[in-house]
């Protein structure tokens, strides 16, 4: 068990690491120019973890034009052949597993969550993306094309530049992951913003990409608020953008982008996946996996099946097992190996999740397992689900992302496209039944990006994965994540013709 001798150790080992606490440009690191620092705590205990350097507009311009240097045509970056980018990715995944235990305790330490996973799920998935990307390096290239006439066409996919990324707190590592891996993989360079709540691990990170021998430029790292956020999207020296996290932000990075310089955006945005349970199905398997579906990273995951629709027949034994097995959760100190969920990020999250089941108990969901607060120190939130719960409700149409299960009824299948689709957003779905037929017809009619059939929050390097609707533009994961990150050109060749 991993319990409060090493959280002091990790709080000491914070106080004196200088990557800890500054701004990554040109693999050095600086002070903010404005001099401000910013808090990031300890979920579990609202304790201080370490004041680190707040980048604003004036860091983002300096990143950008350290990036803009190391992307110019004939620098180190630009010369290393593609395979070498494959080689110095593969390397970053071996410092990952390398620093396993250590990048996963500060996650836990910064994010909350359970070190299990972390350390059994976060940090070795992340590593797997990275090597996945690394062996895309050398080949993602162009085609030749038969032309009329007498031209030779081929096309090279080049990369797009300077990349801005802002990654969420929920998944700090394997976000860092998803947006490196395939921008290096492809020769673009990068400014890495990451999430004001969880700026630790990704300034770790940093130190990693500089110990693999990235050359000065290629990554920089301004943890900071949305002002640096901000000031990437709207930076005239940044050629793309791409963002995980809210829809409401999501609408302002869109925004932002068309008044500066159209720079291609990339969106991986909120959802209200709906998870369908047909009478059928293996009651205790889709039981469990439900409650995965939804409790996962303590309901803080975009993809999360929080419209829980059960066939009327298994209706009310689904929810009362449902109910038991969130209250068998364990709850509290994410460095005890027993533990299943940890605290929210922060003070606000809580705050939101708490209004949301209030809000749930006034407009007549029947609670039937948690409600509240867990604890008096930390952002814990107890296991939380609600029965009847009809579609027009609150927490029936927002994202809540917290703990907390909706089991909503139906009795016709033919109610259930419609219903599952009456939503902005389009993210993900899932079917439990035995019955392909039934599954097939429901994957067709559901909209959203990923639909899981008789599994959940089952998600691999090679498959791509965002959204329909409010839940974003573009994939990330995959073959298709490299599209983002190349631009196409046509190069047409006059084919001299011997004199007869």
């Amino acid at each position: 068990m991993l319990t409060e001798p090493y959280r002091v150790r990790l709080y000491t080992h914070m106080g004196l690491e200088e990557w800890g606490k500054k701004i990554f440009i040109n693999n050095e690191w600086h002070k903010s120019l404005s001099g401000k620092t910013f808090k990031t705590l300890d979920p579990a205990t609202g304790q201080v973890i370490a004041e680190v350097q707040e980048g604003d507009k004036a860091d983002v311009d300096i990143a950008v034009k350290a990036a803009a240097e190391a992307f110019k045509f004939g620098s180190p970056w630009r010369r290393i052949d593609a395979s070498g980018r494959g080689d110095l990715l593969n390397r970053l995944a071996d410092l990952l597993e390398r620093d396993r235990v250590y990048l996963a305790s500060l996650e836990t330490l910064d994010n909350g969550k359970p070190y299990t996973a972390a350390y059994g799920f976060d940090v070795p998935a992340a590593a797997k993306v990275l090597r996945y990307y690394a062996g895309w390096a050398d080949k993602n290239h162009g085609k030749t094309i038969p032309m009329d006439g007498d031209y030779f066409c081929y096309t090279r996919h080049e990369p797009v530049g300077v990349c801005g990324q802002i990654i969420p707190w929920n998944f700090p590592v394997l976000m860092a992951a998803w947006k490196l891996g395939p921008a290096l993989a492809t020769g673009n360079v990068v400014i890495l913003k990451p999430a004001e709540q969880t700026p630790l691990t990704a300034l770790y990170i940093a130190q990693l990409v500089k110990e693999a021998g990235f050359p000065p430029g290629v990554v920089n790292v301004v943890p900071g608020y949305g002002k640096a956020g901000a000031a990437l999207v709207q930076h005239h020296g940044v050629d793309k953008v791409a963002f995980t996290g809210s829809t409401e932000v999501g609408k302002l990075i869109k925004q932002g982008a068309g008044q500066s310089n159209l720079k291609r955006i990339t969106l991986e945005l909120g959802g209200k996946s709906p998870n369908i349970i047909l009478s059928d199905t293996d009651l205790d398997y889709a039981v469990e996996q439900a409650h995965f579906g939804l409790f996962f990273n303590m309901g803080q995951c975009c993809c999360a099946g929080s419209r829980t629709f059960v066939e009327d027949s298994i209706y009310d034994e689904f929810v009362e097992r449902s109910a038991a097995r969130a209250k068998n959760r364990t709850v509290g100190n994410p460095f005890d190996l027993s533990v299943e969920q940890g605290p929210q990020v922060d003070e606000e999250q809580l705050t939101k999740i708490l209004h949301l089941i209030d809000s749930g108990k006034k407009q007549g969901a029947k609670l039937v397992a948690g409600g509240s607060r867990h604890g008096d120190e930390g952002y814990f939130v107890q296991p939380t689900v609600f029965s009847d719960v009809q579609d027009d409700m609150t927490i029936a149409k927002e994202e809540i992302f917290g703990p907390v299960q909706q089991i909503l009824r139906f009795k016709k299948l033919d109610e259930l496209i419609d219903r599952a689709n009456k939503t902005d957003y389009g993210l993900a779905a899932a079917v439990f039944t035995k019955d392909l037929d039934k599954a097939l017809h429901l994957v067709q009619g559901i909209r959203a990006g990923t639909v899981w059939v008789n599994c959940y929050n089952i998600l691999g390097s090679q498959t791509p994965f965002g959204g329909f609707k409010m839940s974003g533009n573009g994939r990330e994961l995959g073959e298709y994540g490299l599209q983002a990150y190349t631009e196409v050109k046509s190069v047409i060749v006059k084919i001299p013709q011997k004199n007869s």
